[in-house]
């Protein structure tokens, strides 16, 4: 009985329960990679739910994730660049990926999803194809990177589920500043992505801001996207389910007037801000969004186009924004779809008439 007392007492002093923690210690190790060292050795070397600390410094290599871990550095004094030559890569499950040219990739499979990786505080800088890459992937996390003047996105995702990402920026990169779609190898319905949100973020000198293609039950909040090209695509077509059913809320989108070149899919961009084409159940409300002016047909501020692949817009709600100085009309409505509801925003020119 005095045993049983004397372990007692010292759970309750909190002796005892420091066991769970020295285990959950030696569980999940700690490593550190400095300037001149490698990054995806440590990342072969570290085991599911290790974090690795990357020191300040430029490291010239593509990194591959395929388990667990975070991957964190010091910001703009970590840089990840483009190898000076190519190096052999060993053929292993997402290689396309990181030899294709791209920053950082984290790859699941179709039958087996990689989950919660963390990636935080460094930046991604001048790769022929994207910043940062994510396939088949659950709730992976991207805070605080840097990601510019990468020839395609500067961070993507597709066929994931619970993406969180915050307080990135996004700038010069030749397409969009954060991409989120279904699939880009095929067309097809839009994936539900669990909730994810893309929130905090500056997006700047990009073709697009923020694109989500072919996706539904997303969160696009309280972002900065000036001087791209345009702003925010919600973007759907014929597919079942349909895009949409997410919430574009909280933004300044203020004078996306840079020029980009259209290309098979879009018309020139130039001026856009908001952009809903074949998209349906999406809130848009309480946005700045001011200056935008272009002659593209997707300039203005907040435009229902009609869909290039006859997909309308539906049941869409473009409420409570502030929609000024944007031209050819702030508000506009394209198309022939139903449903969609334009209330109490403050806006001086639509089309069709009526709407401010």
């Amino acid at each position: 009985m005095k045993h049983l007392a004397c372990i007692a007492l010292a759970m309750a002093a909190g002796i005892g329960a420091a066991a769970p923690s020295a285990t959950a210690g030696a569980a999940a190790a700690r490593h550190t990679v400095q300037a001149g060292e490698s990054i995806q050795e440590a990342v072969d070397a570290a085991k599911s739910g290790d974090t690795i600390t990357v020191m300040p410094g430029t490291y010239r290599e593509n990194v591959l994730i395929t388990k667990r871990l975070t991957l964190r550095g010091w910001g703009p004094q970590t840089v990840l660049m483009p190898p000076q030559a190519p190096a052999p890569q060993a053929v292993r499950a997402g290689a396309v990926c990181s030899q294709a040219d791209t920053g950082i990739c984290v790859m699941g499979t179709p039958e087996q999803t990689v989950d919660r990786v963390t990636i935080r505080s460094l930046t991604v800088s001048g790769f022929k194809r994207n910043g940062l890459w994510a396939s088949y992937t659950d709730r992976l996390t991207v805070e605080r990177v840097i990601s510019e003047k990468n020839g395609t996105w500067g961070i993507a995702q597709e066929r994931s589920t619970r993406g969180a990402f915050r307080e990135n920026t996004a700038r010069d990169n030749a397409e969009s500043g954060i991409f989120i779609a279904n699939t880009v190898e095929r067309e097809g319905g839009a994936t539900d992505t669990l909730g994810a949100v893309v929130r905090h973020n500056t997006m700047t000198g990009n073709r697009i801001g923020v694109t989500a293609r072919r996706v539904r039950n997303l969160s696009i909040q309280d972002n900065t996207l000036t001087g791209n090209c345009g702003g925010v695509f919600v973007v759907g077509d014929e597919g079942e389910p349909g895009a949409g059913a997410m919430s574009v809320r909280g933004n300044l989108i203020h004078a996306n007037n840079k020029f980009c070149r259209g290309n098979s899919r879009l018309p020139d961009i130039q001026g856009v801000g908001i952009v809903l084409t074949g998209a349906e159940e999406t809130t848009v409300r309480g946005n700045s969004i001011r200056d935008n002016v272009g002659a593209s047909p997707l300039s203005g501020g907040i435009l229902l186009f009609k869909s290039f692949v006859g997909a309308q817009n539906s049941d869409n709600l473009i409420k409570d924004n502030t929609v000024l100085g944007n031209k050819p009309a702030d508000l506009a409505d394209q198309g022939t779809g139903t449903g969609n509801t334009f209330l109490g925003n403050r806006c001086q020119v639509s089309q069709p008439a009526g709407m401010c």
